[in-house]
């Protein structure tokens, strides 16, 4: 992830007061399964401030960004373009294409939409891609779909700068600091 091509996240559309956990959501799903960065479109705040602190605290590199108008992006992406529908196809039937562009060497850029997603980003997309064909949430499709695209790896990243690192346990919860060394340290 951190040698291969840009995966970055596109949330179109955003509604505050009734968006802003979905968003939210959303940047910190691109974030856990292996994107390099979300761009958040208009008022989003919020999300940003939320998604900026985890990632000073459980380390990165990942950026959120902030955006007022996405069709300048979409427009100029040097890259492919991933728009995550449920009217696209199936993943499973387009995930090796989309690796394999990825492994060449190509940027990804992927859309999540909010509300109803204007008709030029089916248009602009390379894949429009479906995680099952029936309503769900887009942040299930997107980590479907990421974990698809890094074939598992991503849950093995490993994480810099953290001030915190979770450590699994079969029951409870357990936070260690980082050390000076970047290795964890109990509390």
């Amino acid at each position: 992830m951190h040698d291969e091509p840009e995966v970055a996240v596109l949330r179109l559309g955003h509604r505050p007061g009734r968006d802003d956990r979905m968003t939210t959501h959303v940047a910190l799903t691109a974030r856990a399964l292996g994107a390099d960065r979300a761009v958040l479109v208009g008022d989003t705040s919020q999300s940003t401030e939320t998604v900026e602190a985890v990632t000073e605290r459980f380390g990165g590199p990942f950026a959120v960004e902030r955006v007022d108008e996405w069709r300048p992006l979409l427009r100029e992406w040097d890259g492919r373009v991933v728009h995550l529908t449920m009217y696209g196809e199936p993943v499973q039937r387009v995930q090796g294409a989309v690796r394999a562009a990825h492994a060449d060497g190509d940027p990804l850029l992927v859309v999540v939409g909010s509300q109803k997603v204007p008709f030029e980003v089916y248009d602009a997309a390379d894949w429009n891609v479906a995680v099952t064909n029936q309503p769900h949430s887009e942040v299930a499709g997107l980590a479907v779909f990421l974990d698809r695209l890094f074939d598992g790896r991503e849950l093995e990243r490993e994480w810099t700068d953290a001030e915190k690192r979770v450590v699994p346990t079969e029951t409870g919860k357990k936070v260690v600091d980082a050390d000076e060394r970047g290795e964890p340290s109990s509390e």
